[in-house]
């Protein structure tokens, strides 16, 4: 049963509507900007969105709102100093690319032309991440008016880059170059979701990533299978061999050192991942898979969100036409990747599996090995009061209990914990339906305008409680 809404509630829900026709005419503005990082042709739609949301940034009342140049797409900080010089400061994250996107693939309508039907956006950047990123603007005002204040109640930035869907090539280098301006004492990450709408929810980690690929070179060119085969060593055999070794009979990653750090699951973590309404059966066939299989003594969401992984991506060598070609090949390949959790190092992870693979490497067999850029694990404690703030501001926006989930992906999130030192918690409002990447990518009206409550009672929360952890 829902709690009677206090006056400040209802204060902010009337400011939200009285605004909401606005709000939603100039986030479709942005969305019909094509602003598509991993195309080169929309490069100039990409400065022309972080023109746009810088312009807006300065209109919404940030005295501060620049485009930070990269040697890729531009991102856009903004600053907005409390009056209140003790006041914490916070650090917003979202970015401003979007994925490709063409009528073609499958749109029922024009992916860059925003259209609503029922109470739902449809446009590419509707959820991921230009609406879940400009509802702070109406978040902030309402935070403003409902209170009286001129200024926010935290000193509040934004960082809006543009190459994330791109894979963020620049973005730690961003980060440690203007690290003093970007200092803050929290970061708050709008590119996430929930559960569901009826399940509001807060994730309170990501897992990180460490990728590589296998090189195994055996005979210098193809030989005849029958004149050599059985008396040389094969390196697609020694592929297929290193792959089964990755793993024990318990799905247990058997790297010596893999494990070493993990932050282990708490008895109340996995409580309360019990809670959640998870069909298995629905899962998998999200999935498309026929079963399940992991980590012995885990449940499924506890493997994706909290454990760590070795995946084999891909594996190949020898001859793949059609027919045979019976020979022993020169080569062969592998592709692996493992998603790390908290407590684990990226460098020391990649350390380990160079020390492992000889190992299972015969004799005769040469190899390479080479990691692509990690990213780093992130976990915020349940207790953290920050992350405690943020459930109550959600609370209080969806009137109902906030439940935690986690992140089974990676992101560059990790990087703004690691240089920054500061904390990263998550404030998403999308849902798995809104199809992130995918055609008719779509946000609920609903829930993004949860996600403006959320903001206007965030700042104040922050600054009313973080004083008692400091």
């Amino acid at each position: 049963m829902s709690q009677p809404v206090d006056s400040a509630v209802s204060a902010v829900r009337t400011y939200v509507q009285q605004h909401r026709a606005a709000f939603l005419d100039d986030l479709a503005e942005w969305l019909r900007i094509p602003s598509v990082s991993a195309q080169p042709d929309h490069a100039s739609d990409v400065r022309r969105s972080a023109d746009w949301l810088a312009a807006r940034l300065k209109e919404t009342g940030f005295p501060t709102a620049e485009v930070w140049q990269t040697p890729g797409a531009p991102a856009v900080y903004a600053e907005w100093p409390s009056d209140d010089p003790g006041a914490p400061t916070v650090l917003v994250y979202g970015h401003h690319d979007v994925q490709p996107a063409a009528r073609e693939d499958g749109w029922d309508s024009e992916p860059f032309e925003p259209v609503v039907r029922g109470n739902r956006l449809y446009a590419r950047g509707a959820a991921d991440d230009k609406g879940q990123v400009f509802f702070h603007t109406l978040g902030v005002r309402a935070h403003l008016a409902t209170t009286g204040r001129t200024a926010p109640a935290v000193h509040l930035k934004l960082l809006v880059e543009g190459e994330e869907e791109s894979g963020s090539p620049h973005f730690r280098a961003l980060v440690e170059q203007h690290a003093d301006r970007l200092a803050a004492d929290a970061v708050i990450v709008s590119d996430t979701g929930m559960w569901s709408e009826d399940t509001p929810t807060v994730c309170t980690g990501m897992r990180g990533l460490a990728e590589c690929e296998i090189r195994l070179y055996g005979p210098d060119q193809d030989i005849h299978s029958g004149s050599f085969g059985g008396a040389v060593p094969n390196p697609a055999t020694a592929a297929a061999r290193l792959v089964a070794a990755l793993h024990d009979e318990h799905a247990r990653v058997a790297i010596p050192g893999f494990y070493d750090g993990v932050v282990e699951l708490t008895d109340r973590e996995r409580e309360l991942f019990a809670e959640l309404p998870f069909d298995e059966q629905q899962w998998l066939r999200t999935a498309k898979s026929r079963g399940t299989l992991g980590e012995a003594g885990y449940s499924t969401l506890e493997r994706i969100w909290a454990r760590p992984t070795a995946e084999v991506n891909g594996i190949g060598g020898g001859y793949q036409g059609p027919g045979s070609k019976t020979i022993v090949p020169s080569s062969a390949m592998v592709k692996l990747s493992f998603r790390l959790v908290a407590g684990q190092d990226p460098e020391q992870v990649a350390q380990a599996v160079r020390d492992w693979v000889p190992g299972q490497v015969p004799d005769g067999i040469r190899h390479e090995i080479a990691f692509s850029p990690a990213t780093r694990p992130c976990l915020t404690p349940l207790d953290h009061p920050a992350l405690q703030s943020v459930v109550r501001a959600m609370s209080r926006a969806f009137d109902a209990p906030v439940r935690f989930t986690r992140e089974g992906g990676s992101g560059p999130a990790a990087d703004l914990q690691d240089v920054l030192g500061a904390p990263v918690l998550f404030l998403g409002i999308s849902v798995p339906s809104d199809g992130w990447h995918a055609p008719n990518e779509k946000v609920e009206l609903d829930l993004l305008l949860k996600g403006v409550e959320t903001s206007a009672y965030l700042w104040g929360d922050l600054a009313e409680h973080w004083r008692h952890a400091t």
